[in-house]
């Protein structure tokens, strides 16, 4: 007799972000103020340009199916970005548009994963990309990293963990949850090496454009043969829009393309139209504003909680988010995010969801509200420590 649900299901845990983010709606529903400091989400509406672009085309009422590579005239766009962003020339027939970064990273994976092999991972790291790769009966395998190398793996990591099973490597930079960057030559010897083991490397590239002291070079620029993930959610400031898109290597834009077909049809529409008006100049202008904002976010919150006794280990170069050490006021973040949500009204991320490596020790905070509420955040958080 079959079994169901489908055993894959045993190793993938809820995203427990978002059930935080549910119980503070509900609060908020009961009437309570609540600080949002915990979903990686801009809280900046989406720029006006992109919008009036949308509403445009709506208004057309041509909104059909497009190419499930995605709207030849944004693909080009996005070849274009790469030019004036990073000097760099990406043919716009290896850029597929996605269904957000999550459908970029589904249609890697599903191209790439057999069941079985395994994938190097970090620990912390994005909580998803491990139920990707178990989506598709691969094995993820998590480097343990910490302060120490800045959050990220070294070439050491992928000798020590890679053997005859291994398949590739998804890392991202900057990351989630600690904001960190890949040192540019530890970016090229990654890639060095996956490429002489015959693997594969992906690239989450997600929050390029919110980096504060430095740019983030793009592993684009240490192959072609490497796959690279982004998305029109954070920098841009189109998160609900579901966008994204995926620079493929040369010889799996077919494979990609049939996957695409098959799982998703399309993406969006309106929201390929949207995204025309994301490279415009006055959008462009926009966007850079608000990364000073969130640059000034940061560099309020960070010594703020480090007053109250949080200590952080490596400083965010980039994303909206600050991995704080919590172990001098608790000993399980899990329950004391709890705590702060009900009885503070402050829902912050506990390191639950980021992996396994000293979770109950470290806590998200996300800088994606104004300053005014973060200061409200910490004059609440500072009179819950008593």
């Amino acid at each position: 007799m079959p079994s169901f649900p489908a055993s894959r299901l045993v190793g993938i845990a809820p995203f427990h972000v978002m059930e935080l983010l549910a119980r503070a709606k509900t609060l908020e529903a009961e009437g309570r103020d609540i600080i949002h400091m915990e979903v990686g989400e801009p809280d900046f509406p989406t720029p006006e340009p992109i919008v009036a672009a949308a509403q445009a085309h709506i208004a057309s009422g041509r909104v059909f199916y497009t190419s499930a590579l995605g709207l030849p005239e944004l693909r080009s766009a996005i070849a274009g970005f790469y030019a004036t962003r990073y000097g760099l020339t990406v043919s716009a027939s290896r850029i597929v548009v996605t269904a957000g970064a999550s459908g970029a990273l589904l249609l890697a994976l599903a191209c790439l994963a057999e069941p079985g092999s395994e994938w190097l991972l970090t620990d912390p790291g994005y909580p998803c990309n491990s139920n990707f790769v178990r989506s598709f009966e691969g094995v993820p395998v998590c480097i343990p990293v910490h302060a120490g190398s800045n959050y990220q793996p070294a070439l050491a990591d992928l000798e020590q963990y890679w053997n005859e099973r291994t398949a590739g490597a998804l890392f991202a930079s900057p990351s989630n949850p600690t904001g960190t960057l890949l040192d540019d030559s530890v970016l090229a010897a990654i890639a060095g090496f996956v490429r002489h083991k015959g693997g594969q490397l992906i690239v989450d590239e997600i929050y390029h454009g919110l980096t504060y002291e430095r740019d983030a070079t793009t592993a684009l620029q240490f192959g072609d043969d490497i796959f690279v993930v982004q998305s029109f959610s954070k920098y841009f400031n189109m998160t609900g829009w579901r966008l994204g898109w995926l620079v493929v290597p040369e010889r799996f834009i077919r494979d990609i393309e049939k996957l695409a077909q098959n799982l998703f049809i399309a993406p969006s529409t309106p929201a390929q139209y949207a995204a025309l008006a994301a490279f415009h100049p006055d959008t462009l202008a926009i966007l850079e504003k608000r990364r000073a904002e969130f640059r000034w976010r940061r560099d309020f919150l960070a010594p703020e909680i480090e007053k109250l006794g949080f200590r952080l280990d490596a400083k965010p170069e980039g994303a909206f988010y600050i991995y704080a050490d919590c172990s001098a006021i608790t000993s399980d973040s899990n329950q004391f995010s709890r705590e702060l949500l009900e009885m503070a009204g402050i829902a912050i991320t506990p390191g639950l969801d980021f992996g396994s490596h000293a979770p109950k020790s470290h806590l998200r905070f996300a800088y994606t509200t104004r300053i005014e509420r973060m200061a409200q955040a910490v004059d609440r958080l500072r009179r819950h420590l008593g």
